[in-house]
C-alpha cells in the first residue's frame, strides 16, 4: 500500500465508506481507515429505517457500503488511527501499527459514542433488547412495555415517541428533576401510558436466552420490560484532531460550514461528530454529509 493520498478518510463506517465511494468516482486517490468496519450501524440487530432496504442487519447494509467503496476504487485499512498532524499545508496520518500515510485533505467520519449505563446485563442483551436509538429500534417494540433511562431532551422525546407505539413506557432518571425543557416535560406527563420512576437507577438488566425480560433497580424494585432505551447521552469521537484546535460547540462537535470543512483548512468532517444536518443522527444523514465532504474535497482540488 502507498503512502500518499488526495484525501484520507478516517472512520470506516456510515459516513466513511460513502465518502470514499464518491471521492474515487470523481478520481480522487483516497484511503478509508477504522478500526471498527461498519461503525456503530454494524452493531445494530435490525434496521427498517435506510430508505430502500425494507429489513436488515446494520452489518449487512454497512457490508454493502464497503462493498460499493471499494468496488469504486476505495482502499481500506482497519487499523485505529493513533495521530493527525499537519505541516506545509499535509496532513500525516499515523495508525496503531506505526504507519503513516499523507494528504493534502482529511475527512473525519468517526461518529459517536453512546454513554452507557455500565450496568450488569446491558452488554450481554445488547441487541436483543438494549437499544440506544427509539428512532432506529422503537417499531420493533410496537405493542410491547418499554423503559427508557435519561433525563435530558433525548429522554423525554424519545419517550413521548415511543408512548405512541407501545403499550407502556417507563422513564427512569436516577434525580428528582428532568434536565429537560419544559415543554417535553409536560408533554410526557400528559400521556397515559408513560410512568415516570424518579431517584433510582438500573442496577441489573435481566432476561433469558430470547432477550432482555426487565431490569432490577438499586431500590430493590423490579421493571418488567421488554426492551430499554439508554438515552444518558453522547459523546462525539473528536479528540483525533484536537491538535489542531477545529472550533468545537458545547457538546464537543466539530462546527463545520455548508460544505463540511471545519476551521481548519483541508480538515473535512462528516456524520454524528458534525454540526450539521441539525445533530440528526442517522445513518441516512451520516451518508450524505460524507459524500457532500468528498464533493467539497474535489471542487478545492479543482481550484
Amino acid at each position: 500500500m502507498e503512502n500518499n493520498f488526495d484525501v484520507i478518510i478516517i472512520g470506516a463506517g456510515s459516513a466513511g465508506y460513502p465518502a470514499g465511494m464518491y471521492a474515487s468516482r470523481y478520481e480522487m486517490k483516497n484511503l478509508i481507515i477504522g478500526a471498527q468496519p461498519g461503525g456503530a450501524l454494524a452493531t445494530s440487530h435490525k434496521v427498517e429505517n435506510y430508505p430502500g432496504t425494507i429489513s436488515a442487519s446494520g452489518k449487512q447494509i454497512m457490508d454493502n457500503f464497503r462493498e460499493h467503496a471499494v468496488a469504486s476504487g476505495s482502499e481500506i485499512l482497519n487499523e485505529m488511527v493513533t495521530e493527525i498532524t499537519k505541516q506545509n499545508n499535509i496532513f500525516d496520518v499515523k495508525t496503531s501499527s506505526g504507519k503513516h500515510f499523507s494528504a493534502k485533505y482529511v475527512i473525519l467520519a468517526t461518529g459517536n459514542n453512546h454513554k452507557k449505563l455500565g450496568c450488569v446485563g446491558e452488554k450481554e442483551f445488547l441487541g436483543k433488547g438494549v437499544s440506544y436509538c427509539a428512532t432506529c429500534d422503537g417499531m420493533f417494540f410496537k405493542n410491547r412495555e418499554v423503559i427508557v433511562v435519561g433525563g435530558g431532551n433525548t429522554a423525554l422525546t424519545e419517550s413521548i415517541y415511543l408512548s405512541e407505539i407501545c403499550k407502556k413506557v417507563y422513564l427512569i432518571h436516577r434525580r428528582n428533576e428532568f434536565r429537560a425543557e419544559n415543554t417535553w416535560i409536560e408533554q410526557a406527563k400528559k400521556r397515559e401510558n408513560i410512568e415516570f420512576i424518579l431517584n433510582d437507577e438500573v442496577e441489573e438488566i435481566v432476561g433469558d436466552k430470547l432477550g432482555m425480560t426487565g431490569v432490577k433497580l438499586k431500590s430493590g424494585k423490579e421493571v418488567k420490560s421488554d426492551g430499554i432505551f439508554v438515552a444518558v447521552g453522547t459523546s462525539p469521537n473528536t479528540s483525533l484532531v484536537d491538535g489542531l484546535n477545529p472550533q468545537k460547540d458545547e457538546e464537543g462537535c466539530l462546527i463545520v460550514d455548508k460544505r463540511q470543512e471545519t476551521s481548519v483548512k483541508g480538515l473535512y468532517a462528516a456524520g454524528d461528530v458534525t454540526t450539521n444536518s441539525n445533530k440528526f443522527k442517522q445513518t441516512i444523514m451520516s451518508a450524505a454529509e460524507g459524500c457532500l465532504a468528498a464533493n467539497s474535497v474535489h471542487e478545492d482540488k479543482m481550484r
